[in-house]
């Protein structure tokens, strides 16, 4: 397992961490098989989307505000940070990518995230190397 860190500036925020994950793939000289991407943080997800266009990242986060909002006066939780805790299961905290080849088998306009609802704060990336046993 490797693992890396990742720093938000923001309190919502959507990073690409694609070159990261690449970067690790490529050190380790892993060649075949799959990626699992996890993070151990209750108010922050992973996932796979539309990398081109910037403007994706801003309607996701504004849809979840809009879906979720910061309201305190709905929620129980003591830390004040409910919202951030129901996104993060909406969104998940894991991911996994194929790597054929050494390369990440993302689609044309794929990018990897990571999603931060409860930033700014420095959060990690924990990598697992699945082997393949070819056919």
């Amino acid at each position: 397992m490797k693992e890396f860190s990742v720093k938000s500036e923001t309190h919502t925020e959507i990073i690409d961490i694609t070159d990261k994950v690449i970067d690790v793939i490529k050190k380790h000289n892993f060649k075949s098989g799959a990626v699992i991407l996890y993070t151990p943080h209750t108010t922050a997800s992973l996932t796979i989307n539309e990398g081109w266009d910037p403007e994706v990242k801003g309607d996701i986060i504004r849809f979840l505000k809009k879906l979720i909002p910061w309201n305190e006066d709905l929620f129980n939780h003591s830390e004040g940070n409910s919202a951030a805790h129901i996104k993060s299961i909406l969104i998940g905290n894991s991911t996994t990518i194929i790597v054929e080849d050494g390369l990440i088998q993302l689609g044309t306009w794929e990018k990897i995230f990571f999603c931060d609802f409860d930033g700014p704060r420095i959060r990690k990336v924990l990598i697992q190397f699945l082997a393949s046993n070819s056919l």
